[in-house]
């Protein structure tokens, strides 16, 4: 061979694998990844499982890079059906499986129900999985049902039927029966055969044994005329099994044989299958191995651009967050700073109308005590003279006249009016006797027959406290008791006065008709609100609890205040 001819050979050999390294390493775009299939499911439809394999793996990979889960799960769902043809079921469930953890991520309705068909028919056929296989039949048809292929409808029910025949649930399987009985013009000669084996299974099932031979005896001459030998060999298995139910174990036994034979030619003709795929020297394992390699090397990818993307929205995460927590930092000193500022001049309001209740509480005392000084000192003191004067005058110049006795009576009702509005103001007990005796009096002079107050103390009747404690408790006390004859309609009613750990702790209890103590009215007088101003100025504190138609129950605590 001349150098030149040498030269020549090595050149087209270096173009030749540079074009199939090139082919193999050139991404595809979308159209030509389909092309590729199309030219693959061809070579699948005429036994090319070699090319079929080769072309889905080159597929597979350049799916896998554009990142294309319809293609991907085509490419999977194709090798899955080369692998079943070549009776390699349990790499065929495999791929099939993967074909529909893509295809579940894509709205291709078509694909899914071409793939769930072929997992029932993995799962019902090779697996005895009867349940399983029903359920992806039953997921591929109601991914068939908005097809306009009839077909593929009436296929999928003859496998749910056929299925849930096969365990012996003919209630379920009736419905999808008596549709594959009435609609059979959509099926085909690939389905005549086990649409009458069905029949015969169903006659058996109901005791018709007549139909039942029938329509066996059709199905396995429908299945003598045509290539369905898988059908055919299902159909003298379960013929086999209605004879020997009905004891007829000759013809039992001579479809028995024709079983055998059969699944003989379809192992050998599976063998061959086989045999002509190594024959081209693909290694099955291996091939699995390089679509795992393939998947395995996307996942890689993915993995890293996951991990990628996960630290940069980390980096975002972080920034944001900082900025959020700063805003609200922000905005958390901003309402701190208001909310004190707000609350100083709360407690700048809240002392300044303490004070004023604090002044019109030590004015109202103030002029009670001036006024009933007055009263007793002075306007009491000149009736009682005039009245002195007129019985005088009376004695002097008889006989008394009218006018002179209406002037004494006047006189002497109007003495007596000043001299009680003057112990209202400022009991004499009170001032001379102390608090615990003006408090009796005062229980006792209240009490009648419509209600009765009955007074205890544990304090001794002549402790004395400061002037001013003692008229302002006897003056809350007093209009506590007002208000229980005015609105309580009380019979009974307690007042108890305890003195622990310096503290005056006084409770007064009724047993009238109550109220919602957060709708108490202010009343005329004090009020309750009064009153809780009164005990606020003294440092105490009054807790009020009524119920309706059950009473009111209130408890003051004020620390007591001595003579200095």
């Amino acid at each position: 061979m001349h150098k030149s001819q040498i030269i020549s050979l090595l050149i087209i050999l270096l173009f030749c694998f540079s074009t199939n390294f090139y082919s193999q390493n050139k991404q595809l775009s979308n159209t030509e990844i389909e092309k590729l299939l199309d030219e693959a499911t061809k070579n699948w439809r005429t036994d090319n499982y070699e090319k079929s394999l080769r072309n889905a793996r080159i597929a597979l990979k350049q799916a896998i890079n554009i990142n294309d889960n319809a293609l991907i799960a085509r490419c999977y769902n194709l090798i899955g059906v080369n692998f079943d043809d070549l009776i390699m079921l349990d790499k065929a469930l495999l791929f099939y499986q993967k074909a529909l953890q893509y295809v579940d991520k894509t709205d291709d309705v078509k694909l899914k129900s071409k793939i769930h068909n072929n997992l029932a028919n993995t799962y019902f056929f090779y697996k005895k999985e009867y349940q399983k296989g029903i359920n992806h039949y039953e997921k591929s048809l109601e991914y068939s049902k908005n097809s306009a292929d009839n077909s593929k409808v009436y296929l999928r029910k003859l496998n749910i039927t056929w299925a849930y025949f096969e365990i012996k649930n003919f209630k379920k399987g009736l419905d999808y029966f008596n549709y594959i009985n009435e609609f059979k013009q959509y099926g085909d000669e690939s389905t005549e055969v086990a649409l009458n084996m069905l029949n015969g299974i169903y006659n058996d099932h109901i005791k018709d044994t007549i139909k039942a031979n029938a329509f066996f005896l059709k199905a396995i001459a429908l299945g003598n005329g045509s290539s369905e030998k898988f059908d055919l060999a299902n159909a003298h298995e379960k013929y086999a099994n209605f004879l020997f139910k009905n004891h007829n174990y000759k013809k039992a036994f001579e479809n028995i044989t024709q079983l055998n034979i059969l699944n003989k030619e379809l192992t050998e003709f599976a063998e061959l299958k086989k045999i002509k795929f190594v024959g081209v020297n693909l290694e099955l394992d291996e091939y699995k191995r390089e679509v795992d390699k393939i998947e395995s090397q996307y996942k890689s990818r993915q993995k890293h651009l996951l991990k990628e993307q996960s630290r940069n929205k980390k980096v975002v995460t972080i920034m944001v967050s900082l900025f959020i927590v700063a805003i609200i930092l922000f905005y958390f000193f901003y309402q701190n700073t208001k909310l004190k500022e707000n609350n100083r001049l709360k407690d700048i309001q809240s002392n300044i109308q303490q004070n004023i209740i604090n002044a019109n509480i030590d004015g109202q005392e103030n002029e009670r005590k001036k006024i009933a000084l007055f009263l007793h000192d002075n306007i009491s003191a000149l009736l009682s003279s005039a009245g002195m004067h007129l019985n005088v005058f009376s004695t002097q110049n008889e006989p008394i006249t009218e006018e002179i006795l209406k002037t004494k009576f006047i006189l002497k009702e109007a003495h007596d009016k000043v001299r009680d509005l003057s112990h209202e103001l400022l009991p004499t007990l009170l001032v001379r006797f102390g608090m615990f005796y003006a408090l009796e009096d005062l229980c006792e002079k209240n009490s009648n027959s419509t209600i009765r107050f009955e007074y205890s103390c544990t304090v001794p009747s002549k402790t004395r406290y400061h002037e001013k404690f003692e008229m302002r408790i006897y003056f809350i006390i007093s209009e506590l008791l007002n208000n229980i004859i005015k609105h309580s309609e009380a019979t009974i009613a307690n007042i108890t006065l305890v003195e622990e750990n310096s503290k005056l702790i006084i409770n007064v209890n009724d047993n009238g008709k109550g109220y919602k103590t957060n709708k108490f009215n202010i009343i005329e007088g004090f009020g309750l609100n009064q009153i809780r101003a009164r005990i606020k100025n003294l440092k105490g504190e009054i807790i009020v609890e009524s119920k309706i138609d059950t009473g009111t129950s209130i408890r003051i605590e004020v620390p007591t205040m001595h003579e200095s």
